[in-house]
């Protein structure tokens, strides 16, 4: 079968073309500069993601999309609206796509979605569901919202089959932001005052774990119109991460302990407030509906995808 991947340069998208080559698929990879393919891929040049995008070429015999391309977090946003762009490219854009693909014949459409759809934390051992009623907060997972609704009608008005999967956070090797910053803290033995946070739980997802269910939904009969989340399937202490990463690196994490509710505080002074939810509170994943769906588990342990992620750590 030949498999369309979009986003083919990207995090995520490199990783998937890798395994789908590995397991004998015929990979088209969608990409803005094709000389960044891996080696032995078809690749298309694709310059731009929305409503005006001609996909035909890159569509041409395939039988299954996996759509990761898409208009991620902007660290210094300079749009004057950014739900605005934010649609341009992972509502307007992603929909143009499924109408193309749908006209083309392709089977099996399979979107990279966020939990940030479900929200953007948890309670205390009341973990997101497949099934919750979506509740994104910012203009990225409204966007992704959108777009999952606009595919569903798609699969409707078209019969192709359309699978959704909701990564949290996904860390391997190659990863930047945060968490490559957080890998570095630990690896330089840097203090950080996070002693204390081993209350809360986080769900995160390895590279391959993602990238094999994705692998599983381009054909899978049972994932055909499902919503599927997808963590490692052991969830995280902000202390236990660092400390496991220190492991990983073959050093200790330096922590030490500062209430929680300190740290809140002066976080919000500084206009970190959100980066302090996400150290001191919950975003847990329930596995079941993809594990019984699927009969899927994560191949990769926690441990064995940190030491995957630090081996690829970059200067």
């Amino acid at each position: 079968m030949t498999v369309l991947v979009t986003g083919a340069s990207g995090f995520v998208g490199r990783a998937l073309c890798r395994r789908a080559l590995a397991v004998g698929l015929n990979v088209r990879a969608a990409m803005r500069n094709p000389r960044e393919a891996v080696a032995h891929l078809a690749a298309i040049e694709v310059p731009s993601l929305d409503h005006q995008t001609d996909w035909a070429m890159a569509l041409a015999d395939c039988r299954a999309v996996v759509h990761t391309a898409a208009r991620v977090h902007v660290m210094d946003e300079v749009a004057m609206n950014p739900l605005t762009e934010f649609r341009r490219v992972n509502v307007e854009g992603t929909l143009h796509l499924a109408h193309q693909a749908a006209a083309a014949g392709v089977r099996r459409f399979v979107f990279v979605s966020s939990i940030k759809v479900n929200g953007e934390s948890t309670p205390a051992g009341d973990p997101f569901t497949a099934n919750d009623t979506p509740a994104p907060h910012d203009a990225y997972g409204i966007s992704k919202m959108e777009a999952e609704l606009g595919l569903r009608q798609v699969a409707i008005d078209t019969g192709m089959e359309v699978a959704i999967v909701r990564p949290p956070l996904v860390y391997g090797p190659g990863v930047k932001a945060n968490f490559a910053s957080m890998m570095r803290v630990v690896q330089r033995g840097i203090p950080l005052p996070l002693g204390s946070i081993t209350y809360n739980r986080r769900s995160f997802v390895a590279l391959e774990n993602l990238v094999d269910l994705l692998i599983t939904c381009i054909d899978h009969p049972a994932a055909a119109n499902q919503t599927f989340l997808v963590s490692d399937g052991e969830d995280l202490s902000t202390a236990d991460l660092l400390r496991r990463l220190g492991r990983a690196q073959g050093t200790s994490a330096r922590l030490f302990p500062v209430p929680p509710a300190l740290l809140q505080v002066g976080a919000n002074l500084l206009g970190k407030g959100a980066v302090a939810q996400r150290l001191l509170g919950n975003l847990q994943i329930d596995l079941s509906h993809t594990s019984n769906t699927l009969n899927w588990t994560p191949p990769l342990s926690v441990d064995e995808g940190l030491r995957r992620a630090v081996a690829g750590l970059t200067s």
